[in-house]
């Protein structure tokens, strides 16, 4: 009988070269793919401009800037009212300019024009009082009735209304009208 010898472990490595190829590149391969997930990762998709940009001294003071601030004012320095456009962005525009709690919406005539016929002062009085689901004074209780009224007027006005801003009152008549009380 004669011996067929099969050679069942047959490998590609065939010399020794072949095999110090195959070990260095099984360590060099996964080497390079790991170094360049990590710069793809450090960098980001964006180009190098735009990250340059990121880096520069303006984007880091900004993002280092504090949340808050602290302002020391003179509380006997003369208190200066602040416009009706001024209040309504900072005040009024929470629901008045999405509509929330079917606030009307500045600049929606239709939803103004009842609100209008009852005049300036009683629209100034609603909202210092507070009506349906607005709160009084717009939920800022600090807004004083000046500020209320220009604000009123100037929502008013954009919706169709042709009112008249409320001027401030000089001091010695606030004064005397409050010695008056």
């Amino acid at each position: 009988m004669s011996e067929v010898h099969a050679n069942e472990h047959s490998s590609p490595i065939k010399t020794p070269k072949q095999l110090i190829t195959v070990i260095l590149l099984s360590f060099l391969v996964p080497i390079i793919l790991i170094v360049m997930f990590s710069q793809l990762l450090t960098t980001g998709l964006s180009s190098r401009k735009e990250s340059q940009g990121a880096s520069s001294a303006e984007a880091v003071a900004a993002r280092l800037k504090p949340i808050g601030q602290v302002e020391v004012t003179d509380p006997n320095a003369p208190k200066v009212a602040k416009s009706g456009k001024e209040v309504v962005d900072a005040v009024c525009s929470a629901c008045h300019a999405t509509g929330a709690l079917n606030a009307p919406k500045v600049g929606d005539k239709a939803a103004w024009a009842a609100r209008l016929g009852g005049g300036l002062e009683r629209l100034t009085q609603n909202a210092i009082k507070g009506i349906r689901q607005m709160p009084p004074r717009g939920g800022n209780p600090d807004v004083p009735d000046l500020e209320i009224a220009r604000a009123v007027a100037y929502m008013a006005n954009q919706s169709g209304a042709n009112f008249k801003e409320p001027a401030a009152k000089p001091p010695a008549a606030a004064d005397a009208k409050a010695k008056a009380k």
